[in-house]
């Protein structure tokens, strides 16, 4: 698995659109049920998305590295006021100069990642999901990292690290788990790998993608951790 912490620079921010982009005529064998199954994806009623919430989109991003095949995530940095130190999917919010969610996922993952955009083919868009903390509707899209470039942290102060995460590290029962906020109200999915606690909006989209994929394998959902208060 690569897996690259900060010192990268801030990379400069361009207009990404559908000429760097390129619609795959058929992804490898293993992520064709994804395709197919990830358009009609159900969402959850938590995720649910209301009217006035903020356009945003996150990468999906697959590959295949030496372990197999494998997702694109971040860290992001500690210093930050909203959701310090958790993994996510490269992403953030649709600027008036993106062409749609598909260029703002892709210019996320290169300022965030150093993913070269040329270099992905686009699968799918997922249904749109509301992140009720930050109050955005979150269009995920989903790519094949047809070559793969160079990865490392690209905004000082925002990510602390890049890490391309074996699927069959995600799906290892060893690495599952259920984790209950500080308020003791609520339960969600979670992962335990590489050093990173994966939970949250993260971990939810990340059980739909193994579950639209058929990668999913049954884990113990009776085994749950607390997470600390600061989270």
């Amino acid at each position: 698995m690569t897996r690259v912490r900060g010192g990268g620079k801030e990379r400069e921010r361009s207009r990404v659109g559908t000429d760097v982009t390129h619609t795959a005529p058929s992804p490898p064998q293993w992520l064709e049920r994804f395709r197919a199954e990830g358009p009609r994806v159900p969402v959850p009623p938590m995720f649910r998305p209301v009217d006035g919430a903020r356009a945003a989109a996150v990468l999906i991003l697959f590959g295949e590295g030496p372990d197999g095949p494998d997702v694109l995530l971040t860290e992001r940095a500690a210093t930050l006021n909203k959701h310090a130190g958790q993994p996510a999917f490269p992403g953030g919010r649709i600027d008036p100069e993106d062409d749609g969610p598909v260029a703002a996922a892709l210019r996320e993952a290169w300022e965030e990642a150093g993913v070269e955009p040329s270099g992905v083919d686009v699968l799918c868009t997922l249904p749109e999901l509301y992140l009720r903390h930050s109050e955005h509707r979150v269009t995920p899209v989903a790519g094949w990292w047809r070559e793969p470039s160079e990865i490392a942290p690209g905004h000082p102060g925002e990510v602390a690290m890049v890490a391309r995460v074996p699927i069959g590290e995600l799906v290892d029962p060893a690495n599952r788990l259920m984790v209950r906020h500080p308020s003791g109200l609520r339960l969600g999915p979670a992962f335990r790998v590489r050093d990173m606690l994966v939970w949250g909006f993260t971990a939810a989209l990340l059980t739909t993608v193994l579950d639209a994929g058929g990668w999913n394998r049954p884990w113990d959902q009776d085994r749950v951790e607390d997470l600390p208060p600061e989270r």
